[in-house]
């Protein structure tokens, strides 16, 4: 069977768009020969549609659209995502389906087994479980067909396994010769490899072939990567989907032998543009594809960033031409009382250097008018905090008036080291629509301004060398300077990763590093006290294993210390 392994790029909720692209497709893979077409996770409505699954109105426009569907692709099966209508047991009345459509029809449903509700996860509140699986046989091949999360509970990969059902043997156990699997599987650091290696276990251990379909694309925080695969019985890669761009590749299970024969000894080369699982290159290319979903899905066609010649603002800027184009991209220079000749000239350099519009509006004068309009309420108190945040909340308001005028998005800067430990300033810097960076930690913004001079390659580089040379700093009073107030960013990161992504106590992580535990624990109590403000914040792009968001959920009233 030659299987169309079809990784699009759908839009939540765009049921006409997302119809027209799986059909046309289909149709492309008919023209390809293939018997068979499979496309990812909800790929008719959207991954994830979150609380849109409770309108009725929408599953009805899906059970619509699934119609229109298989009407319109009638010479070749496809197998699809879709919600589906359910009876369900808790009161819920939607699954999470895959729909075999052939012939002008739906022949077959099979719902999603397992609903993961962790991290960024929340499919049990809205989707009605699977009781059973049942193979489908098509052609020569007994599909064991599964759904994302179906296949994340192996007990010989899967050290802490979530739920007692093990789908993917329960179909094997019916006779299955092939796992297709489709699924929505956001990025995040190291996960494609994993994910890869999960998968050529499978095959080893069932000796079937795999086919594993993935949404592309950038919805709200998420970013899919694709990634799409294709394994033999003997755990090769005999297909791959390019990484953070729709493709559609294919992969015939006769071409290399079924079960029961010996040892295959065909091979065809893994695609060219297979996945680059470094991470920097990962992860660059992943925020490009969220910036440029983000901004495009929400109905923006340009952005604008306010440039501040530091680091931060340089990287945002740079993933924001790779996303839009030059011509799409606005930075402002917004130079206060505390700003360096320097720091202008670098952000000046840096838009010349991107080739995007650039223009300067001081903030002094207004600046001032705020300190005038305060002058007998701060009479008498020295200058701190209060007048450093004024800054910062005239240069948001400065972005925010340019976005209303002109119908351009801003693009916060900020990264995950300042966020962590609340070093932003709410409806200042914090001011915009999408927080490009805020999954980002400062040691690692510095490797992707790398990568981002590497892939230029050009002289002088892009983001120039004195931008990367600097001391990081606000500018918010005189001489300041980023370690005023914290580490180093190279201990700030590292005790970060180990409280947020890897839930050590201070304690634990001050025993691993080596860092004195009273800095551990003030970084901590950082993060805690700072939760109101993350609360607040615009939606980032995900990246590593917990970010802020909707995958890490702390309650801002509270007391707990450990």
């Amino acid at each position: 069977m030659k299987i169309a392994l079809a990784q699009i790029n759908p839009t939540v909720g765009d049921f006409s768009g997302n119809r027209e692209k799986i059909a046309r497709y289909a149709r492309e893979a008919q023209a390809a020969g293939a018997d068979l077409a499979v496309f990812p996770e909800l790929s008719l409505c959207g991954y994830p549609p979150r609380d849109l699954v409770e309108k009725p109105s929408f599953v009805e426009r899906n059970q619509l659209e699934l119609g229109r569907l298989a009407a319109e692709v009638p010479g070749l099966p496809i197998i699809v995502g879709f919600v589906s209508r359910v009876q369900g047991e808790a009161g819920r009345r939607v699954a999470n389906s895959a729909a075999l459509l052939s012939g002008g029809l739906v022949r077959f449903v099979q719902s999603k087994m397992l609903l993961p509700t962790y991290d960024v996860f929340d499919e049990g509140r809205y989707f009605e479980p699977s009781k059973k699986q049942k193979i489908v046989e098509l052609g020569s091949e007994r599909l064991a067909l599964t759904i994302c999360e179906d296949i994340w509970n192996d007990k010989n990969f899967t050290t802490n396994r979530l739920y007692p059902q093990d789908p993917v043997e329960q179909l094997f156990q019916q006779g299955a010769t092939a796992l297709v699997n489709i699924s929505g599987s956001p990025f995040a650091m190291g996960k494609p490899k994993s994910r890869e290696e999960m998968l050529r276990a499978f095959a080893l251990r069932y000796r079937a072939p795999v086919v594993f379909v993935n949404q592309v694309g950038g919805n709200d925080s998420l970013v899919f990567d694709g990634s799409s695969l294709a394994l033999d019985r003997d755990g090769n890669v005999r297909a791959r989907a390019k990484a953070f761009e729709e493709d559609l590749v294919y992969f015939d299970t006769a071409a290399f032998g079924k079960a029961e024969d010996g040892p295959s000894s065909a091979a065809i080369a893994p695609s060219e543009s297979a996945a680059n699982l470094d991470d920097d290159p990962s992860v660059y290319a992943a925020l490009v594809l969220g910036t440029r979903d983000y901004v495009r899905k929400c109905g923006f066609e340009s952005v604008l960033i306010g440039l501040s010649g530091g680091i931060d603002s340089a990287l945002t800027a740079a993933i924001a031409v790779d996303a839009l184009g030059r011509d799409n991209v606005l930075g402002v220079a917004m130079p206060g009382p505390y700003s360096s000749p320097e720091s202008l000239a670098d952000a000046r350099t840096l838009a010349a250097n991107l080739e995007i519009r650039f223009e300067v509006v001081s903030i002094t004068g207004t600046f001032d008018a705020y300190l005038a309009s305060l002058q007998e309420l701060f009479a008498g108190t020295p200058s701190g905090v209060a007048e450093e945040n004024i800054q910062a909340r005239v240069r948001g308001n400065l972005l925010m008036a340019l976005s209303n005028k002109f119908r351009s998005l801003v693009l916060s800067t900020g990264n995950k080291s300042e966020l962590s430990v609340g070093y932003c300033t709410l409806y200042g810097d914090m001011a915009g629509g999408l927080a490009v960076i805020s999954d980002i930690p400062k040691t690692q913004v510095y490797r992707l301004c790398l990568i981002v001079n590497q892939r230029t390659q050009v002289i002088p580089p892009a983001i120039p060398q004195a931008i990367i040379d600097k001391a990081p700093t606000a500018e918010l009073r005189p001489n300041q300077k980023d370690t005023d107030s914290l580490p180093p960013y190279e201990v700030l990161d590292v005790i970060l990763k180990g409280y947020i992504e890897d839930a050590e106590t201070a304690r634990q992580i001050a025993e691993r590093t080596g860092i004195a535990l009273e800095l551990v624990e003030r970084v901590t109590r950082m993060v805690d006290g700072n939760e109101y403000k993350r609360q607040q914040a615009a939606p980032g792009l995900k990246v590593t294993s917990k970010a802020f968001g909707i995958g890490r959920r702390f309650p801002i009233a509270q007391r707990y210390r450990e």
